[in-house]
């Protein structure tokens, strides 16, 4: 469903924001998010189709309606808002807003190989998650060692610092000490 979910760009944002008490109508929560009108609106239809948003009825008007979250939404926007809280500068989000980040730091709470991470992560290609640990590791959320037991020696990935937080946040980890 992660993956789903952050398929687009701004699905995450617009959850967290719903979560945090915005009105759920279009123009309040663009302005908040900064988004583009198009990516916005591909955004909101794709949370709509998993089931994440629904209309509010009896409220907006039906060019300009409202929305809530589904039962199912408020589970996942609780996530959503604490990935948020962790991650408040424009420049970290815009990480958080590419496809795989999300995923990618979701199964890295422990060291994993990159044929580990792959297969966690199944419709990855090899492509993007070497793009996705690259720039992950370049804002220091990745690190990679090598374990030198193997022969030959392989890099093992885990999450560190912000990248750490994003990841028991989302509760696939154990709880931090």
């Amino acid at each position: 469903m992660l993956v789903k979910i952050t398929s687009r760009a701004w699905s995450l944002s617009i959850l967290a924001l719903l979560h945090e008490g915005a009105p759920g109508r279009q123009a309040p929560l663009l302005a908040e998010t900064g988004a583009g009108r198009t990516a916005f609106a591909l955004s909101l239809a794709h949370l709509k189709a998993l089931g994440l948003l629904e209309r509010n009825p009896g409220h907006g008007h039906p060019l300009r309606p409202e929305f809530r979250l589904t039962p199912k939404g408020v589970a996942i926007a609780t996530v959503a808002a604490r990935i948020r809280a962790i991650v408040p500068g424009q420049q970290e989000s815009a990480l958080l807003r590419r496809a795989w980040s999300v995923p990618v730091l979701a199964v890295g709470h422990r060291p994993r190989y990159f044929s580990e991470m792959k297969g966690a992560l199944m419709p990855i290609t090899d492509r993007a998650l070497s793009q996705s640990l690259q720039q992950l590791r370049a804002h220091q959320w990745i690190e990679r060692d090598i374990d030198t037991s193997q022969h030959p020696p392989r890099p093992l990935y885990q999450t560190v610092n912000t990248g750490a937080a994003i990841s028991h946040a989302i509760a696939l980890a154990p709880a931090a000490p």
